[in-house]
């Protein structure tokens, strides 16, 4: 979506990457493997984002870091505009893992849902999906979201048994904030009884 909106794929993803990470400062190269783009691109896209005032750069230690100008006038309204572009792509994928077999129940949590705690995983898969197609999908979500995304994959043995035990990583997942994508277990309607 953004790609059509601003007319190039490395600046969108570098417009995601900095709004993904406002705070951090980051040096050409490393903003090139981050997206996986190639290195004139980067420059290029860094050089118009730097003279439209978006992004501002400095040296240290021999190396030029770029960063965010969080007092740029539509500093806010493009903020928004790149973070309500992640609710499309993740139903993107969303619409990808509601078509893998075997999935008895699947939730977003941890990255996708901004908890404030830090969590062990951000996707939980119960069933026995293809780990192949789970983690290629997850991989190109990774890319996307220029983020490492973390998954778990329970069978239903595994799962009886962690409930059973009343296991706390699960217990932690299924309690908290989340997107629920698939929930063939009815666990949604047992935990809020």
């Amino acid at each position: 979506m953004l790609d059509q909106l601003f007319g190039s794929k490395t600046r969108t993803k570098i417009l995601r990457m900095f709004f993904t990470k406002a705070q951090d400062r980051f040096f050409v190269r490393e903003i090139t493997r981050l997206i996986d783009e190639r290195i004139n691109s980067v420059r290029r896209e860094l050089d118009n984002l730097e003279n439209f005032g978006l992004v501002k750069s400095e040296a240290d230690n021999n190396k030029k870091y770029y960063f965010l100008n969080h007092k740029f006038p539509l500093f806010k309204e493009l903020k928004d505009l790149v973070i309500k572009s992640r609710f499309f792509i993740e139903k993107l994928y969303i619409n990808k893992f509601k078509k893998l077999s075997g999935v008895k129940y699947l939730v977003l949590t941890g990255f996708f849902v901004d908890l404030k705690e830090e969590t062990l995983t951000d996707i939980l898969i119960i069933g026995k999906p293809s780990k192949v197609e789970v983690e290629k999908i997850v991989n190109i979500m990774s890319n996307e979201f220029i983020e490492d995304i973390n998954y778990t994959i329970m069978d239903m043995k595994e799962f009886k048994y962690r409930q059973n035990m009343t296991d706390k990583f699960l217990y932690s997942i299924l309690k908290n904030k989340k997107i629920i994508v698939i929930d063939k277990l009815g666990l949604d309607n047992n935990l809020s009884k």
